[in-house]
């Protein structure tokens, strides 16, 4: 049972007839609204125009990387679907027709639009296949367009083989994209 020692009593504050009719509100709003309409220059006009973007920490588009023969560099080995969160990736593996692994992915999906870009995947991937890059600006007309498959996804990755988004490539050896006194 609560006694009355334990109780607290709090008197509301006294507010003036400004504060009772929002007055110092509205002219928080007020003010703001005419720092916006007089200060220029902070709209972009995209596509033209685009901002220039950190590279080495940015999460775009998946890509699903190759490895030095050309091959697809999964292994099936479901740690990215396992990791993902918004369950966007569905992987059907299959025995491999390679000697130097046992499996590798007969299907391989990514929904981007269900995908929430966390960056789980690639840093579940044991063998860096899967990875987000700095690309934006995909357009779908319809949702099964937005439903990457592995060859899709190898088509994302010969677009932007050129540059590696994450900063210590462990094991595909590619080339780091990024600030350069990141690279020394």
């Amino acid at each position: 049972m609560i006694q009355d020692r334990d109780v607290i009593f709090i008197d509301p504050p006294e507010l003036s007839v400004a504060e009772r009719m929002f007055m110092p509100q509205i002219m928080d709003g007020l003010l703001v609204t005419m720092k916006h309409l007089f200060m220029r220059g902070r709209t972009t006009q995209y596509p033209e125009e685009r901002v220039p973007m950190r590279v080495e920490n940015y999460r775009g588009v998946h890509r699903l990387n190759r490895d030095k023969d050309g091959r697809v560099a999964c292994v099936a080995c479901f740690m990215c679907e396992t990791a993902c969160p918004a369950h966007c990736i569905h992987i059907d593996a299959g025995e491999s027709p390679w000697d130097d692994r046992e499996k590798y992915p007969v299907k391989f999906e990514i929904d981007e639009l269900r995908c929430i870009y966390c960056g789980m995947c690639s840093e579940a991937c044991p063998v860096d296949a899967i990875e987000l890059t700095a690309e934006y600006d995909i357009v779908g007309l319809t949702r099964d367009e937005m439903v990457f498959d592995k060859e899709k996804l190898l088509e994302v990755y010969d677009v932007t083989v050129g540059g590696k988004p994450r900063r210590d490539p462990k094991i595909t050896g590619y080339k780091t994209t990024g600030n350069s006194r990141d690279q020394e």
